[in-house]
């Protein structure tokens, strides 16, 4: 006999005395209240109120994500709502889900006025291409292409008149669907419309941007993150009453189905159905709704088992259906059904309207059939024998061959479900020519890597075309920027095809260029570089590609090559170089070239950039112009020669505005402020680099010549703490990813602030690595930044045998080198060399001479630095009077430049030989030059009484961060470099620390 487990309502009579339990009713359960979620869905509307809106809703499957905005919908039907869903399986095409959703939504798009832009929509909606404008000419660019297409797509939702879009299960979301709805979010001012998104955060793969829709912040659209939580007992308790007409649940039943579900709304629903189908739910005499006692059925934890016992209720056509919805895996209707079912006449009638009544699908817009939820679908997928999958998947893929447009994508997958290999293949391909026509080449390089990596697919295919497949997957995979788990795979699927050997030489050898670039940017440079020499020499067929191989190897910006190496492959692409017949290669080419000599040092360069095409006839020769500005602004930047950088740089900025190039303009615009920075144009640097700084992706790479800007000014204006810790950061994503010169820049700065801490140690340190690299690389025309620091530090160390190596090294690396810029940091180095000899006076005339070669370039703060070497010379060379009029007119100078810690530590040396120099005021609380504040002597004098600097952030209520500042501050200003030496001075000194 069967108990009933129940608790006693406060108004009843107790347990014993109530009526015995009822045979179960023939209620029919009811769809469940929305119960629990009033607070998200406040938040919900309160923010899609202010359009334009930003909400992210997650929360774990069958947690009532989709029920959330069912309900905002319910209550708002006068919007215009886009709706659509991201399917579970790899779609390798351009927004596919939003492409559906737009599909779903409008016949036509034959009455919308829409610009010469939404021609790039052609490929996405190929049945609507009458109606649309011609198709603009192709973007070689994947930024830009990808920026105007994502314009384009906004001109159409703003056509339509969409003024919500809803994108749900966005853990699933390809590439470029994620990209569109960053796109979205980013616009300043914002403009499109509100956005809400539901995802499964526990499904967000590795890599996936979409984390970073909730990493925005700052100004733009109004945001709010909503996190659904499971229900407790009592929303358990509601949720199930609410099936039942509002009956009253017991609390040990509402308990036992909140331990069983844990409180996931989906998982309580589809509990109590199965639990309703078997008679294990019953009524009370009193109205209550109570379970019975399951000593031998046991209610399952996961929903799945909940789905397979429902299901196997079904009659057997009924059973076909379900499995055919589960292998086709999205809405359709009920003649493709049908059809993979293998279903006709009137048991196809009764069989539909047996898996509707059981709520296991249900109908959707244009009376398309899907499951409830994914993970009933997934259930029923799960549960297939192997061999009925593939035949199902079989019959998908033959049903869908006569839709049209075609669905590639699905057919891909359903034939290689199937293991239909030639039909994979081909739709495969189809899917992959789609994707790439749009410029989308993540899920074309996924596709063509999961066909190849396939087990059992050697078997299938001849050398011959997986040597075909491979080529083309390493030459799609070298497009890909981002580098993730992913490019790792795909170098494995290439390595792999060559050593499997038997393909031939042509598509080793472009399977062999794109393996090697694909090495050098995951740091296996060597590696990377030999695949691309053995290419090189393959690759005769491809004169172009060819030449491209040995300019790339020619490049010295990266490698770890001495520059001979470099020199060699120069010499060798220089030779190919009239064999190459497309336009566009040929201008990367000259480019690259002349480029790559000047950063060799090679005053040849110069007479190769002349000839470089000023005009481009297709966007891909425009592109391959913007970039060849950009390298030869870069080199001459290097040379020294800031007038040529600014006309390259402006020359190429102006292509990429007209191209819509995102990428080489943020170098070049990068490069400005850079040269800026250099010259001495720093009024208004800070605004325009902050500015450029912010406009980056704040997940993306760092744009290191906008690092060294802020970073290098904010250690000039006397914050050397803040200045350190940008130029820290960028100085080590330099040296992770192998970018030389900008390693050598930043070296140089950071070891300019250690010097500024009178911390000639530090600096030493921090320009060790970059100067033995460049020393190996024997290409001292880079020497400008690091050079002289360098030198500095070494002379205050007391280091002068490393010094006078320097210095010998530099002079021999220069030879035949005219670039200004590299000799005016030689001379400088010299001067330091003299001055640490104890010859001033031929220092003083090395530093004038440094004076005159960096004011010629011009570089205003290096000139400055020199002129104060000259007069400290002076002054030890038994000249002071001279020595201190020179000093005094470097201070005046560097105040007037804005280098404010500079012109405090030259004021500091004045006054300490008894020249009044006057205190100037910066804005804001009047500070004490070189005296101690205040609050800098409260910190000192702990520090003489012993205190350590968290004892004394203690004692004063401070920062330990605010303390080592003022401490570092007050040795600045005492002219020491160490907690025992500031004590001497302190006791030293005459006024001591009284006020």
């Amino acid at each position: 006999m069967t108990g009933v487990e129940t608790a006693t309502p406060a108004a009843t009579t107790p347990a014993a005395t109530t009526p015995a339990a009822t045979t179960p009713a023939a209620t029919t359960l009811a769809m469940p209240r929305f119960v629990g979620r009033d607070v998200p869905l406040a938040r919900l509307t309160d923010t899609l109120d202010h359009p334009p809106a930003v909400v992210l809703v997650e929360g774990e499957a069958g947690i009532g994500k989709t029920r959330l905005v069912t309900e905002w919908l319910d209550a708002h039907p006068g919007r215009r709502t886009l709706l659509t869903a991201c399917p579970p399986f790899r779609q390798p095409h351009t927004l596919g889900p939003i492409v559906d959703a737009v599909r779903r939504a409008t016949g036509s798009v034959r009455s919308l006025r829409l610009s010469d832009l939404a021609g790039v929509l052609r490929p996405l909606f190929p049945e609507w291409a009458e109606h649309l404008p011609p198709a603009p000419e192709p973007l070689e660019d994947l930024t830009a292409a990808r920026h105007r297409l994502f314009r384009a797509w906004l001109e159409l939702l703003g056509a339509l008149n969409v003024d919500t879009l809803i994108v749900e299960d966005a853990h699933w979301a390809d590439e470029a669907t994620l990209e569109f709805l960053l796109f979205l979010t980013a616009r300043h001012p914002p403009a499109g419309p509100s956005l809400v998104v539901t995802y499964r955060p526990e499904d967000v793969p590795a890599g996936s941007l979409l984390p970073r829709l909730s990493s925005r912040q700052g100004s733009g659209p109004a945001r709010a993150a909503l996190t659904l939580e499971p229900l407790d007992v009592a929303g358990t308790a509601g949720l199930v009453s609410s099936m039942f007409g509002d009956g009253h649940i017991s609390e040990a039943f509402a308990e036992f189905l909140h331990q069983h579900t844990e409180g996931v709304p989906l998982a309580v629903e589809e509990s109590v159905r199965l639990l309703r189908h078997r008679g294990d739910v019953v009524r009370r005499g009193d109205g209550e709704w109570a379970r019975r006692s399951l000593a031998e059925l046991q209610v399952p934890a996961m929903i799945r088992d909940s789905v397979l016992e429902r299901s196997q209720r079904l009659g057997p056509e009924a059973r076909r259906i379900l499995d055919a919805a589960a292998v086709l895996g999205e809405p359709v209707d009920e003649a493709l059904l049908s059809t993979v079912a293998g279903l006709d006449g009137q048991d196809t009638a009764d069989a539909f309207e047996e898996v509707i009544s059981l709520r296991l699908l249900t109908e959707g817009d244009r009376h398309r059939l899907a499951f409830r939820h994914a993970l009933t679908a997934r259930a029923v997928y799960d549960a297939l024998v192997p061999t009925r999958r593939r035949h199902l998947h079989l019959r998908a893929g033959r049903a869908l061959e006569s839709a049209r447009p075609l669905p590639v994508a699905r057919l891909a997958r359903h034939f290689r479900e199937a293991n239909a290999v030639p039909e994979w293949i081909r739709y495969t391909e189809a899917a992959v020519d789609l994707a790439v026509e749009a410029l989308d080449v993540t899920p074309a390089v996924a596709a063509l890597n999961d066909l190849l990596t396939e087990a059992g697919l050697e078997a299938a295919v001849d050398l011959a075309e997986r040597g075909r497949l491979g080529a083309r997957l390493a030459t799609l995979a070298i497009r890909r920027e981002q580098i993730d788990q992913r490019h790792r795979t795909v170098i494995a699927t290439l390595r792999g095809i060559l050593d499997g050997g038997g393909i031939d030489v042509r598509h080793e050898a472009e399977i062999r260029y794109g393996l090697g670039r694909l090495l050098v940017r995951v740091r296996a440079a060597d590696e990377g570089r030999a695949e691309l020499e053995r290419a090189a020499d393959q690759l005769v067929h491809e004169p172009g590609a060819r030449a491209s191989i040995m300019a790339y190897l020619a490049w010295p910006l990266t490698s770890t090559w001495p520059a001979r190496r470099h020199r060699m492959w120069l010499h060798r692409a220089t030779m190919i170089l009239p064999m190459v017949r497309e336009q566009h290669h040929v201008i990367e080419l000259v480019g690259m070239l002349a480029a790559a000599r000047l950063f060799l040092g090679d005053e040849q360069g110069w007479a190769v950039a002349a000839t470089l095409s000023t005009e481009g006839t297709t966007a891909r020769e425009r592109r391959e112009i913007a970039g060849a500005r950009s390298n030869i602004g870069a080199a001459a930047i290097v040379w020294g020669d800031y007038a040529e950088a600014r006309r390259q740089l402006d020359l190429g900025r102006e292509v990429s505005l007209t191209e819509e190039q995102g990428w080489p303009l943020m170098l070049i615009l990068g490069m400005r402020v850079e040269l800026d920075l250099i010259s001495g144009a720093w009024p208004g640097l800070r605004e325009k680099a902050g500015a450029l700084a912010e406009a980056d992706d704040p997940d993306g790479p760092i744009n290191l010549d906008v690092a060294r800007v802020l970073g290098a000014l904010r250690a000039l204006d006397g914050d050397l703490d803040g200045g350190e810790a940008i130029l820290r950061r960028a100085l080590d994503h330099a040296t992770a990813n192998d970018q030389f010169t900008a390693s050598i820049a930043l070296a140089a700065e950071v070891g300019r602030v250690r010097l500024a801490r009178r911390d000639p140690a530090g600096a030493i340190e921090v320009t060790d690595g970059p100067m033995r690299r460049l020393e190996a690389k024997g290409v001292w025309v880079w020497g400008t930044e690091i050079g002289p620091v360098r030198a500095q530090a070494l002379a205050a160390a007391g280091e002068p045998a490393e010094l006078a190596r320097l210095v010998a090294a530099f002079t021999d690396g220069l030879d035949g080198c005219p670039a200004p810029a590299p000799r005016a940091a030689l001379a400088a180095c010299q001067a330091f060399l003299s001055e640490t000899s104890g010859e001033f006076a031929l220092a003083a005339a090395g530093f004038e001479r440094a004076v005159t070669a960096f004011g010629a370039l011009p570089r205003p703060l290096d000139s400055l630095l020199a002129r104060e070497g000259a007069g400290r010379c002076l002054i030890a060379a038994g000249d002071p009077g001279r020595g201190l009029a020179v000093l005094g007119e470097v201070f005046r100078d560097l105040t007037e430049l804005g280098a404010r810690a500079d012109a405090d530590r030259v004021a500091g040396r004045l006054r300490r030989d008894g020249v009044e120099v006057p205190r100037p005021w910066r804005g804001g609380r009047r500070g004490y030059g070189d005296q101690l504040s205040p609050r800098e002597r409260e910190v000192v004098r702990l520090v003489v009484a012993g205190h350590t600097n968290r004892q004394i952030a203690a004692a004063l209520s401070r920062s330990p961060k605010t303390v080592s500042s003022q401490l570092n501050s007050a040795m600045r200003k005492l002219g020491v470099t160490s907690r025992t030496a500031l004590a001497v001075a302190v006791v030293q000194s005459e006024s001591g620390l009284t006020d």
